[in-house]
Formats: structure tokens, C-alpha cells, sequence
């Protein structure tokens, strides 16, 4: 009976020393640095060049592995814009320690939903404008992070265009409906063109299902000879659609993303949206240590990276100047 019992308690040790290991484990895992990440589009996951696998990347290089020394939540909207709001609550409500909002849709989510959580931006267009930031050098506020949008890039992007399609004349501009940002572009590209002798429609796009009917519009009554994408994650989620649609439209474009280069859009121009996404897992790590996000000024990007679809130009008849192609970081087969 003795020998019984004294087997017993130390079963009943045992699970209980197995449970308190267990109950440490659980708690040390909440008690890990937690970052809340929102998207307005679709995971990118892996994808080379994006903002996203910059950031991961960022965070490995500062010793950061998820599930061991830090925990992450994702959240992505999946190009439904009105899941935004709910989205930046839910990750308020779990406490996050920062919230990386990628998007000026999400970003703007995530600024209504909290002044008290950090946020911090890998990409945007002009933060002061869009009134995310008090001022570039002193943010204020709770906000801070990379924007992606020095004065002239559109200007830049125009010219592009134009040194590879000079018989363009009426370029059709692509906007997302609810995107606030794309509305500065709009006044920045008009300038731009004035000085090119191009005229400028702009194309509002809701949803996947409109791009059929933009293209059959731009051909048809607009009669556009060229197409100048906007930074959206719609056009992102849907690049490889809206490159089919503009070979088969006969019509060249030109994007800020890498990514819509390589689906078979003509060019891109722009930040390198990896290098950012980098450099945002810095501001992280700051944030995380104590730091308030309105001491860490807002970087303006130092890396541009232009990209030429060889392939695409060929199938539109299109030869691309020599000298262009020697500026290409990425020359697409």
C-alpha cells in the first residue's frame, strides 16, 4: 500500500512539475514582444522585392525569429478596404506592441483606431500631406516610418514612358477609389505632363471586376496611347491581369512596383520597396527598446530601382533605348 501511494505522489510530482513547465511556457510566450502587421491587400509572403520579405528579413538580421523572441500577428484586408477598420481593432485588442501598416489605406485605419499604439509605415506616399505626421523631421504623434514618395518621382515615371513611346499622347492614369493618396499624384503627374505635351484621364478602379471595362474604355472612347499605374495593392494583387489586358490592349505601361514588371507591364520605377521594408524593422526594433516613434524621423528613400520587360516591349513593337537599358537594375527576358 505504502509502495502504491508513494508511486502516486510521485506521479502527481510529475504532472505537476510538467504542468508548471507547461503554464512558464505559455507565459513567456505572451510576454514576447508582440507586432501587429496590416495590409490592405493579399499576403505576399516570400515574393521577392516586397516591402513584407524586406521587413522579415530586417527582423533576422537584428537577431528576431518569429515564435522564439517575438510574436506576430497578420492581418490583410485582401483588397477589401472596408475590412480595415475592424482589422486595426482586432489587433489593438490583442495588445500589440506596434503595428506595421503597410498602405495609405491601412495606415490611416490604424491611426483611427489607436493613439497610443506605435505605428510605424514601411512605404507611403507623402505622410504630411495625407496628415499622418506633424512634419518629416518631427513626426509627433504615434506614427512614423518611410515614405516613398520624393517630389518629382511621378514627373520621373512620365518621362520614362515618353522616352520609350515619344508617339504617346493621351496617357490613361489607374487610381483605386478610396485611396486619398492617389489624388496628390494625380495634381503632381498634371504639372509634369503640361511640360510634356500630354494629355492626362484618370481611371477610377473599385474592384478586380473593373479592369475589363477601364481597358475597353482607355481603347475605345479615351483612345489612350499609354498607361501609368498608381502604387495600390489592388493593382499589385491583380498585376497579372491588368499586364494581360494591356498587351492584348496594345498598350504600354508603366508601374512604381518591380513586382508588375515582372506579370508583363512594361516598366517600373521606384523605390526599392524591399530596402524599405528593411529599414522599417529597424524602427521596430527602436520602438521596442523605448523609443517613441515621435522622436524617430520619417526616412525619405535613398535606393531607386528601374525594371524593363523585354519581352513585354517586344510583343508591343517597342524597342527600348540603349541608354535606358544600361540604367536598368532589372531587365526582364
Amino acid at each position: 500500500m505504502a509502495l502504491t501511494d508513494a508511486r502516486g505522489t510521485a506521479l502527481l510530482a510529475v504532472l505537476l512539475f510538467a504542468t508548471t513547465l507547461a503554464a512558464e511556457a505559455q507565459q513567456a510566450k505572451e510576454e514576447l514582444p508582440k507586432i501587429g502587421v496590416l495590409q490592405a491587400g493579399l499576403s505576399r509572403g516570400s515574393s521577392s522585392g516586397t516591402p513584407e520579405a524586406g521587413f522579415r528579413q530586417g527582423l533576422r538580421e537584428l537577431g528576431y525569429a518569429e515564435g522564439k523572441n517575438i510574436v506576430i500577428e497578420y492581418r490583410f484586408a485582401e483588397g477589401k478596404l472596408d475590412r480595415l477598420p475592424d482589422l486595426a481593432a482586432e489587433l489593438v485588442r490583442l495588445k500589440v506592441d506596434v503595428i506595421v501598416a503597410g498602405g495609405t489605406p491601412a495606415i490611416q485605419a490604424a491611426k483611427n483606431a489607436t493613439s497610443t499604439v506605435p505605428i510605424v509605415f514601411p512605404t507611403v506616399g507623402d505622410p504630411v500631406a495625407l496628415g499622418l505626421v506633424a512634419s518629416l523631421a518631427r513626426p509627433g504623434g504615434n506614427i512614423t516610418g518611410l515614405a516613398n514618395f520624393p517630389a518629382g518621382l511621378s514627373g520621373k515615371r512620365l518621362a520614362l514612358l515618353k522616352e520609350v513611346v515619344p508617339r504617346a499622347t493621351r496617357v490613361a492614369v489607374f487610381g483605386e477609389k478610396g485611396n486619398s493618396f492617389h489624388a496628390l499624384v494625380l495634381k503632381d503627374l498634371q504639372a509634369a505632363a503640361s511640360t510634356m505635351g500630354l494629355q492626362l484621364d484618370y481611371i477610377e478602379v473599385r474592384s478586380p471586376g473593373d479592369f475589363e471595362s477601364s481597358f475597353s474604355k482607355i481603347t475605345g472612347a479615351v483612345r489612350a496611347t499609354a498607361v501609368f499605374l498608381q502604387t495600390s495593392p489592388l493593382f499589385v494583387d491583380n498585376r497579372n491581369r491588368i499586364a494581360d489586358l494591356a498587351i492584348r490592349s496594345r498598350l504600354p505601361a508603366i508601374a512604381d512596383l518591380r513586382e508588375l514588371a515582372e506579370a508583363g507591364v512594361l516598366m517600373s520605377y521606384g523605390p526599392d520597396r524591399f530596402d524599405q521594408g528593411r529599414r522599417a524593422a529597424t524602427y521596430v526594433e527602436k520602438i521596442l527598446k523605448g523609443t517613441k516613434p515621435a522622436d524617430l524621423p520619417v526616412e525619405q528613400p535613398t535606393k531607386f530601382e528601374l525594371a524593363v520587360n523585354i519581352k513585354t516591349a517586344k510583343a508591343l513593337g517597342l524597342t527600348i533605348p540603349p541608354a535606358l537599358l544600361i540604367q536598368a537594375d532589372h531587365v526582364i527576358q
